[in-house]
């Protein structure tokens, strides 16, 4: 009897558990994607193109556009020629070489007697070098209900875009500027074959090492001269250098490094006040460049711990200076639901007019 009760028992509860769902089946389903307070979801949703996150009540969105950090100096390091136009497909320049032989002698002074009718004079040979001007450009489009929807948000994704166009562009120029384009088979600023007063770093220092941490204020400063000479010799003694570019942990270590225990000034100071091209009466300025490290020879371009590079030139349009033309655009085009522009300029590479005014140091 105990037996048929139990069961019966059993019976009855899922009978209850099959009409509970029916009754649950035929009523209206509760859905718990939002809530009916007015309350936002925080399920982190985003619409990417337009900038639209969902916000509680209680948070307080900065609106400020933080964009990405990119650093570049290209338009600090070079001058630039201005007289190109977006119609040019080549850039050149032309250098001269003079040649005149003595009088008495070929290698002597042009002595000349009374009755001479043979002089000789100067002659002249004139070589031209041309570089191409490549088209650079980027099309900046956006739709009209991502225009729209930004613009409600107060972030219109227009101005957006063309600031991450006007960014990628300074990017790119940054890198030509400095070390060209392996792709193309053009070279830069950091790295040119133009650069025939290239020394390398020896352990000339007291600790037996070429690295500038172990080096004093003096061993440092011969380094910084011994480049300097190097570009201002191969010049023929005509240009002596007016900027040097360090790596910027090298430039961090020789701004922060005293001279000595008394704490008067730093190496960098010292240096500033101490090399060739200051006492001639020429301004050198020494600043950082992160496109130095790892640009040595037997280095790693941009890795940290390899063999790091200095550069000493002559930053004047005579002797070095980037072509290039304005940025300019097609009209706005319709497309569809598309709003779309096109962005371009001509980008060419840099002019070394004298590449022996340059000089690089490896290993410091």
């Amino acid at each position: 009897m105990q037996a048929n009760l139990n069961h019966k028992r059993r019976a009855g509860i899922v009978g209850t558990a099959v009409a509970a769902a029916l009754v649950a089946a035929a009523s209206p389903r509760r859905i718990l994607a939002r809530t009916q307070d007015q309350q936002y979801t925080y399920d982190q949703a985003t619409v990417d193109s337009t900038g639209a996150f969902l916000v509680g009540q209680l948070e307080r969105l900065d609106q400020t556009l933080n964009e990405p950090l990119v650093e570049f100096t290209w338009s600090r390091d070079i001058d630039l020629r201005t007289d190109v136009s977006a119609a040019d497909e080549i850039a050149s320049f032309t250098n001269s070489t003079f040649a005149s032989p003595g009088g008495i002698t070929a290698g002597g002074l042009n002595w000349i007697s009374n009755e001479g009718n043979a002089i000789s004079g100067p002659s002249v040979d004139i070589g031209k070098t041309g570089q191409p001007m490549r088209l650079w450009g980027s099309e900046v489009k956006y739709t009209v209900p991502e225009l729209v929807k930004s613009q409600k948000l107060g972030m219109p994704i227009d101005a957006q875009k063309v600031e991450a166009m006007n960014l990628k562009r300074n990017m790119d120029i940054d890198q030509i500027v400095y070390i060209g384009d392996p792709t193309m088979s053009f070279t830069g600023l950091i790295n040119s074959a133009s650069a025939v007063g290239s020394v390398s770093n020896v352990a000339n220092g007291a600790a037996g090492t070429p690295q500038w941490t172990t080096k004093t204020a003096d061993e440092i400063l011969k380094d910084v001269n011994d480049t300097l000479t190097a570009a201002w010799a191969a010049s023929g003694w005509k240009a002596m250098p007016n900027r040097l570019l360090l790596p910027p942990a090298q430039y961090g270590y020789i701004a922060s490094a005293k001279v000595s225990s008394a704490g008067n000034m730093s190496i960098l100071t010292y240096v500033l006040e101490n090399n060739i091209s200051s006492r001639s009466g020429t301004k050198l300025e020494i600043l950082p460049l992160k496109w130095l490290i790892g640009a040595g020879a037997g280095g790693t371009q941009g890795q940290l711990g390899t063999v790091d590079r200095m550069v000493a030139y002559s930053k004047d349009k005579k002797y070095v200076q980037y072509p290039m033309t304005e940025l300019q655009r097609t009209p706005l085009e319709y497309r569809s639901l598309f709003q779309i522009t096109t962005y371009w300029s001509r980008l060419g590479q840099v002019e070394f007019r004298y590449g022996v005014t340059l000089a690089y140091r490896d290993g410091i």
